[in-house]
């Protein structure tokens, strides 16, 4: 295979004789390449063949803003939850989770904390995977001399249960795609035409929606009817939440499904982080 594009010293875009291409993860398999180069077999931790285009850029502009360090973080994090919980985790988890501990740092860098409303479920009721969580908060205080709030062991150990419940069967993608496609059309069409449909908070809000939508099928939302965040939320970002409601009306009325507060606080949350990059870009 050769070298397409390099990402950063530890992620590389590469093609092979048919012109397929990969992502390829390894300590060090960017270092010092330029394009065209070979790949260099015994560096190669991890390889992905994504199902479609769209997902390789989706996941490409993730990583061209994601310091390489948190890829390496997260590939430690991965090889331990595969082995301890006995399953394969879905490749998104590398592009996801690197960028969920990035901006950890950043906010306890600023001293900035976000309440996880669902802690004690996820202790509780996913106690593995909150042990590896509780292991990838001593492999970052290690390696970054931060030291996060053991709160932030059930945020990564989120990302886990994602990864596993995450299916491939066509059926449910395109049931995904449709509701993904719904909601994103309505956001779009409420922000106004000129909404930018590229840059990381894009790319993050996309990730939230394919989240969120994967939790609403499988009926594990988040669930905190008394969620303290939503009325403070609503209150700074009135905006977002009306549209966020305007989400939750669709959902409602397409999918007789319904949408707890937890989730209107955090879809409003992204919803502002996106209009907020349009009307500066």
């Amino acid at each position: 295979m050769k070298i397409k594009k390099v990402l950063n010293s530890s992620v590389v875009l590469a093609i092979d004789e048919n012109n397929k291409e990969f992502v390829c993860l390894g300590k060090g398999i960017g270092y010092n390449k330029k394009n065209g180069d070979m790949v260099e077999k015994k560096s190669i931790d991890q390889i992905f063949m994504p199902v479609e285009n769209i997902q390789i850029n989706e996941y490409l502009s993730l990583l061209d803003s994601i310091p390489p360090i948190y890829l390496d973080i997260t590939q430690k994090i991965v090889s331990k939850a595969e082995k301890d919980l006995d399953s394969k985790l879905n490749m998104s988890i590398y592009f996801t989770l690197s960028d969920h501990l990035n901006f950890a740092v950043e906010r306890a860098k600023k001293n900035i904390n976000i309440t996880n409303r669902v802690y004690w479920e996820i202790k509780n009721y996913y106690s593995e995977e909150f042990k590896i969580g509780l292991y990838a908060l001593e492999l970052l205080n290690e390696i970054t001399d931060i030291k996060l709030p053991e709160e932030e062991a059930a945020n990564i150990a989120f990302h886990l249960i994602n990864a596993q419940s995450q299916s491939n069967d066509s059926r449910d993608s395109m049931k995904y795609a449709k509701m993904i496609g719904g909601i994103v059309n309505l956001v779009r069409y409420s922000i106004g035409s000129d909404l930018k449909m590229e840059g990381i908070h894009y790319q993050r809000f996309i990730t939230h929606v394919k989240f969120f939508t994967e939790r609403f099928f499988n009926d594990v939302m988040l669930k905190d009817e008394n969620d303290p965040m939503f009325e403070q939320i609503a209150t700074l970002y009135p905006e977002a939440m009306e549209i966020a409601f305007k989400i939750k009306d669709y959902i409602k009325k397409v999918y007789d499904g319904v949408i707890p507060k937890d989730e209107l606080t955090y879809l409003a949350v992204h919803i502002n982080r996106l209009q907020a990059y349009n009307e500066i870009n």
